[in-house]
C-alpha cells in the first residue's frame, strides 16, 4: 500500500474506517486519475468531492470564464472569480480544500484535435457539459480510447445520470451515450440551461451522484450504474431508472466536432437573416421612426426585462403570422439573438417576409451597448 502521511490518515480517517473503501480502497482512490470536463454546474460538485476524496490526479478542461449568472448553481465560484477561466478559478479552491491531489488545468474547449492528447492521460472520464456538440465528442473519444465515462445531464427540472462505456468482467463494454441516442438533435430542439433555464440544486444533486459513481468505480465499491440510466425529476422528487439497448457495434475510426451535425439545415441559414446592432435599434426609436418591434422570448422573461414591442413567444409565431406587419420594417428580438434569428428564418423561408431584421445578440448586447440599466440574465 502507498504510505499515507499523518495528515491523509486523518484527513481521510472516514474512509479508512469505512467497509467497502478502507486502506485498499484510499490507495486506489490516491493512485486514480480523473479528468472532468466541464466546471459548471455538474463539474463544481463532481470536482469539490473528488478532491476531498483523494483522487490522486485530477484534470479540469473548461475554456469559459466565470459570469455572475453562474453563481446561482456553480457553487465552488464567488464573485470575486467572475471573468477569470472556470479551469483556473476552480483549480485554486480545490487546492484550499485538499492540496494533496495533482490538479492539471486544461483552459480550452475540448476539440478533436485535442481530445486524445488530454483524455489519454485519464482512467476515467466525468461529462460535466450542457452541449451536444461536446457530449458526444467525450462519448466518441472514450469508445476510441477505451474510457470509461461518467455521464449526467440537466434539463431545467430533470436529470439523467449513467456510466457508459464501462469495462466489464467479460471484457466487454457497456452501452454508451450512442445506444441511447444514436445522432445529435437540431439544436433548436434542445436549448442550453441558458436558454431553458435549470434549478441550480438540480446540478448539484447530479454532479453528487457523479462523484459517487466515480468513486465506486475506482474503489470498486457497490454496482455502477453501467446499463442504466437514472432519471431524476426534481419538481416531483420521483427518482427512476430505465434499462439500457445493448451496446451496439459503432464504428468509431477518428473523432470530428460535431457542431455542424447539431443544427438543423434551415438554422444553417441564419447567418443570411438581416440583422440590426443594438445602436442603430436605439437611433431609429430616438428619430422615430415607424418599426414594428416583436419580442419571441417567454412572458416570464418579457417580464423580467424587455425594450418594448409586442411579445409572440416563439413557440406562438406560426399562430401569430399575420400579427407580423409586412409593411414596416419589423425588429425580432431575445435574449442572445439565437431564437429570434431562427425566427425571422421561419418567416422568409415560409411566408415570403422580406422586411424582418434579427437585434444582433439581443437583450444582452441591448444592455451591453446602449441600456445598462436593462439588467442581463
Amino acid at each position: 500500500m502507498a504510505p499515507f502521511t499523518k495528515e491523509e490518515l486523518l484527513r481521510y480517517s472516514r474512509h479508512l474506517i469505512l467497509p467497502g473503501v478502507g486502506p485498499s480502497g484510499q490507495e486506489k482512490l490516491k493512485n486514480a486519475k480523473v479528468l472532468v470536463v466541464g466546471a459548471g454546474g455538474l463539474g463544481c460538485p463532481v470536482l469539490l468531492y473528488l478532491a476531498a476524496a483523494g483522487v490522486g490526479r485530477i484534470g479540469i478542461v473548461d475554456s469559459d470564464q466565470v459570469e455572475v449568472s453562474n453563481l446561482q448553481r456553480q457553487i465552488a465560484f464567488t464573485l470575486d472569480d467572475v471573468g477569470i477561466n472556470k479551469a483556473l478559478a476552480i483549480e485554486k479552491r480545490l487546492r484550499a480544500l485538499n492540496p494533496f491531489p495533482e490538479y492539471i488545468t486544461y483552459p480550452v474547449r475540448l476539440t478533436s484535435a485535442n481530445a486524445r492528447e488530454i483524455i489519454d492521460e485519464y482512467d476515467i472520464v466525468v461529462d460535466g457539459t450542457d452541449n451536444f456538440p461536446t457530449r458526444y465528442l467525450i462519448n466518441d473519444a472514450c469508445l476510441l480510447f477505451h474510457k470509461t465515462c461518467v455521464h449526467a445531464s440537466v434539463f431545467r427540472f430533470e436529470g439523467h445520470l449513467s456510466v457508459f462505456n464501462h469495462l466489464r468482467d467479460d471484457g466487454s463494454r457497456g452501452p454508451n451515450y450512442r445506444d441511447l441516442f444514436p445522432e445529435p438533435p437540431p439544436s433548436g430542439q434542445a436549448p442550453n440551461c441558458a436558454e431553458a433555464g435549470v434549478l441550480g440544486a438540480l446540478t448539484g444533486i447530479l454532479g453528487s451522484l457523479q462523484a459517487n459513481e466515480v468513486i465506486k468505480l475506482i474503489t470498486g465499491t457497490g454496482k455502477p450504474l453501467d446499463g442504466k440510466l437514472l432519471i431524476l425529476d426534481a419538481a416531483t422528487l420521483q427518482i427512476r431508472s430505465i434499462q439500457l439497448p445493448v451496446a451496439g457495434a459503432h464504428n468509431v475510426t477518428q473523432l470530428i466536432d460535431y457542431e455542424a451535425f447539431c443544427q438543423a439545415p434551415n438554422e444553417m441559414k441564419t447567418s443570411n437573416v438581416p440583422t440590426i446592432t443594438p445602436t442603430a435599434l436605439k437611433a431609429l426609436i430616438d428619430t422615430g421612426a415607424d418599426i414594428q418591434l416583436i419580442d419571441v422570448r417567454e412572458s416570464f422573461e418579457h417580464e423580467l426585462c424587455n425594450i418594448g414591442g409586442l411579445l409572440i413567444p416563439m413557440a406562438r409565431v406560426p399562430q401569430r403570422v399575420d400579427q407580423f406587419d409586412r409593411e414596416k420594417q419589423v425588429i425580432v428580438y431575445c435574449r442572445s439573438g439565437h431564437r429570434s434569428g431562427e425566427v425571422v428564418n421561419f418567416l422568409q423561408r415560409n411566408f415570403g417576409y422580406s422586411n424582418l431584421f434579427n437585434l444582433e445578440g439581443g437583450i444582452l448586447a441591448w444592455s451591453d451597448e446602449v441600456d445598462p440599466s436593462v439588467p442581463k440574465y
